[in-house]
């Protein structure tokens, strides 16, 4: 059985769900993690709201993230990201992608913690590099060693991704293989609850 039929099985659907509790997910991670790919796919298998905060935040500024970075600065960025994430997180449920720095902010960690339950997509340094090196698209590697900046970030912000309450693998494999290992994470909260429940 691939994939993709695997995910579409209505006990794993139903789990992830019940594991899910009506909450937000929130995926978090760096650039190139698959959070929109992946949310996509999972938010369509979910039967939920799919939310992409960078798009959320063009749409409300009027301009792209870039833009945005270039006429305002990071702070600004970072302020308007807030103001757009207590909306989302009050309309929700919904699966929401975030931009790479969001979950960093304190203020948003503490939103999502009462909202929503966070998800880190983690992934090694080439496969995010492979992913992103094409793209022209981000502002935070415009720099003379691109390579080495996402490095850099990675080894700044992976142990606050640490923090989120669940971690799945994303690498190389097809992505209906990762969306399942999300359906497989929430549905285990499912059966730890039950299992709390029964003790």
């Amino acid at each position: 059985m691939n994939a993709k039929q695997d995910s579409g099985k209505p006990g794993l659907r139903q789990k992830a769900l019940a594991g899910l509790a009506g909450r937000n997910l929130i995926l978090v991670g760096l650039m190139g993690a698959g959070k929109t790919a992946i949310g996509k796919l999972v938010a369509n298998t979910l039967n939920l709201p799919y939310i992409d905060t960078d798009q959320e935040i063009e749409t409300a500024a009027r301009m792209t993230v870039s833009e945005l970075f270039t006429r305002y600065g990071e702070p600004e960025f970072r302020a308007l990201e807030t103001r757009v994430f207590e909306r989302i997180l009050a309309e929700g449920p919904a699966v929401v992608s975030t931009g790479g720095g969001a979950f960093i902010n304190p203020v948003n960690r503490e939103l999502i913690a009462r909202s929503g339950l966070s998800m880190w997509l983690k992934a090694d340094l080439e496969t995010l590099w492979d992913r992103v090196k094409r793209r022209q698209t981000r502002p935070l590697l415009k720099t003379e060693n691109p390579k080495q900046t996402l490095k850099e970030l990675m080894d700044k912000r992976y142990p606050v991704y640490a923090e989120a309450e669940l971690t799945v693998w994303s690498r190389n494999v097809r992505k209906e293989t990762v969306m399942r290992d999300v359906l497989k994470a929430l549905a285990g909260l499912a059966e730890n609850e039950g299992t709390n429940s029964d003790a």
